[in-house]
């Protein structure tokens, strides 16, 4: 929510009054987000990691295995809640910027000029929503891998004995190659954000 109410009104008046515009802005938010992206991938990565050392168990406390995994799931949850709100606030100041930007075309009085912004303007547009839809697409692939993460989490809760440990070593594969792809989309998607900031830096 913080994120978003950085796109109001009031916030867009105080940046441009230091010089900071709304494409500023926009090339900002696809920064972070593809950051958080990066984090994603390491926390992720990380929990697999614990989730392996679970199911290679060879003696120790279950009880601190588990708390372990709990905590590496908690921060998968927290990374993927931050991203949500990344890619929320890109879209929100992608609309200001658009909807301002067709407005101002009227402005023009020279024809020129007005065509000229108008076709940057479509190809901008063009950029972003390939950029959106990758984020859009990697996101999806969060939640049915917490999902898994999360049933697992709970299972070894209630279940801190060997059982429990043979039961998470038949769903490892599953869940590696879940992470497997989440990853490369979110390497897919970081190639886009990387893509979309070096054209906006040219225009």
């Amino acid at each position: 929510m913080a994120l978003l109410s950085a796109c109001s009104p009031a916030y867009y008046n105080t940046m441009e009054k230091f010089g900071v515009y709304k494409r500023d802005i926009l090339v900002d938010r696809v920064e972070e987000a593809r950051d958080s992206q990066e984090d994603i991938k390491e926390q992720f990565n990380s929990a697999l990691e614990q989730f392996a050392s679970v199911v290679n168990y060879d003696g120790g406390s279950l009880e601190k295995i588990y708390k372990r995994l709990q905590s590496e799931y908690d921060d998968s949850v927290a990374a993927a809640e931050e991203l949500d709100e990344r890619i929320d606030a890109i879209e929100k100041v992608a609309e200001d910027l658009f909807a301002e930007w067709q407005e101002e075309l009227d402005d023009y009085s020279n024809a020129t000029m007005r065509r000229d912004s108008a076709q940057q303007l479509r190809d901008t547009r063009r950029e972003y929503q390939k950029l959106i839809r990758a984020m859009r697409r990697a996101q999806a692939k969060i939640p049915p891998v917490l999902a898994v993460f999360q049933d697992q989490v709970l299972y070894l809760k209630h279940n801190l004995n060997a059982r429990a440990i043979s039961a998470l070593q038949q769903e490892y594969i599953s869940i590696k190659t879940d992470v497997a792809g989440l990853v490369a989309e979110m390497e897919r998607s970081i190639n886009e954000a990387n893509a979309f900031i070096s054209s906006m830096s040219k225009e």
